[in-house]
């Protein structure tokens, strides 16, 4: 009552000051978009890439980087959209799933190729992919259905719960994989058909990053269509909305949610496997990856497909752009960027960028 008659009270002055005041992250935000896009353009001589104007092919080597890895961060991270976003459902396991994927699937590789190190692209066909990719994400989808089946179906709204339990669950598993697979570095080798180079404004550029964003095209596509063309993906929606009236309609909510969570790990596997083709996994990958999909999922909002693709594009660009465009001496501050980024879009948007309140 107090604060609707001090809102009455408040004059027209008042109110518009508040919202100039308002309006000041946006502003703000704008401004030093622009000014990073005069400085990548035309200020940027003496870092890595070079001004654009200057090195045109360093920048557009520097713009595929950026949108071939928001295609890796996209499909690791819509499962985590998926399971987090969706279901409000703490998966602190999700990194873990994305390395036992990779692990598994590097394994079944090795066991087709018929060779276990030296492998060589000549020697991968496509099948040689493709049978260890699903076998991978097969493995971390089951897992996963096993966790929430076990462990979190029973504590749902229990946020602090399920981040404890999973967190048990990833030590757990991160010793388990170092007891299977050793503390060695793994790498996924791409078929021989996807490693050629092609030439983009006098640079050469790798096919293989094409084809995992194509790869990550697909996923999202696939995902859209599901959750919204589908009767089980608008079932989905609207459970996480009001479980009461969907179960109201005599609709197994738990069931649906159990596919839900099989389809967020496996998800996360085809990410692991992806990732284990484009740089290889070791131990400690599963913790960097659950900080990459959890980034994404804060700027793009939580449940938002859109705001997944949202987020991995602009963390892609700034994990690209920024060492290459920071003066040379400065490059290790690259870091900083992220943080920056966070900082601009929950300034603007607090529930990210297609976020709502829960």
């Amino acid at each position: 009552m107090t604060a609707t008659l001090q809102r009455a009270s408040a004059g027209p002055t008042t109110r518009r000051r508040r919202a100039e005041l308002r309006r000041l992250p946006a502003w703000a935000v704008a401004a030093a978009a622009v000014a990073a896009a005069v400085w990548v353009a035309f200020l940027a001589d003496g870092t890595p890439a070079g001004a654009a104007v200057t090195d045109p092919g360093n920048f557009v080597v520097t713009l595929l980087d950026a949108v071939t890895f928001a295609g890796l961060l996209f499909v690791a991270a819509s499962g985590f959209t998926l399971i987090f976003g969706l279901m409000r459902t703490v998966n602190m396991a999700h990194g873990s799933l994305f390395l036992l994927a990779a692990y598994v699937a590097i394994r079944v590789q090795e066991a087709m190729v018929g060779r276990s190190r030296n492998i060589d692209a000549s020697d991968v066909g496509l099948l040689d992919w493709v049978v260890p990719m699903l076998v991978g994400a097969t493995v971390a989808a089951v897992l996963g259905l096993v966790i929430q089946q076990v462990f979190l179906q029973w504590n749902e709204g229990q946020e602090l719960r399920q981040a404890l339990i999973t967190l048990a669950i990833t030590v757990v598993l991160a010793d388990q994989m170092l007891r299977e697979f050793g503390g060695l570095a793994g790498r996924m080798v791409w078929p021989g058909a996807v490693t050629h180079f092609f030439t983009i404004m006098g640079e050469r550029y790798a096919l293989t990053r094409v084809f995992m964003l194509g790869v990550a095209v697909l996923v999202g596509v696939l995902l859209w269509l599901w959750l919204n063309k589908t009767s089980l993906g608008m079932v989905i929606r609207a459970g996480v909305d009001d479980r009461q009236m969907v179960r109201g309609l005599g609709i197994n909510i738990k069931r649906v949610f159990a596919v839900t969570f099989f389809v967020g790990s496996f998800l996360a596997g085809l990410g692991g496997v992806l990732g284990a083709s484009f740089a290889g996994v070791a131990p400690g990958t599963d913790g960097d990856w659950l900080l990459n999909a959890l980034v994404v999922v804060i700027i793009g909002g939580l449940g938002s497909i859109k705001g997944a693709v949202a987020g991995s594009l602009l963390y892609g660009t700034v994990v690209a752009f920024a060492p290459a465009y920071l003066p040379s001496q400065y490059s290790f501050y690259a870091i900083i960027v992220t943080f920056a980024l966070l900082a601009m879009v929950l300034a603007v948007r607090p529930y990210g960028l297609f976020g709502r309140p829960a």
